[in-house]
């Protein structure tokens, strides 16, 4: 029933598949519209609209010491760790 179509982004003039798979995929979610952008340029602007840019802070690991940055302002009476200690406390 479908078939592959080669798409022109709008974003980055690429060509690109809307395959036979994704056209179900849209149909079966009720989608009206086909994709005007390319898989890459779909997953960029996604973040972008989702997160906007974030402003990072800088800060010292309470755990380690290291230099790192952290997406919010860091405040005295709170610790702060390092992606990989919080990793290692979350686990």
């Amino acid at each position: 029933m479908y078939q592959d179509k080669t798409m022109v982004c709008r974003d980055c003039g690429s060509e690109f598949q809307f395959t036979a798979g994704e056209q179900e995929f849209y149909a079966e979610k009720g989608f009206q519209n086909e994709p005007t952008r390319c898989p890459e340029c779909r997953r960029v602007h996604k973040t972008n609209r989702r997160n906007g840019p974030r402003e990072m802070h800088d800060a010292t690991c309470a755990q380690c010491g290291v230099q790192t940055q952290v997406p919010f302002l860091p405040r005295d009476d709170r610790p702060v760790y390092c992606s990989d200690c919080f990793a290692q406390m979350r686990g």
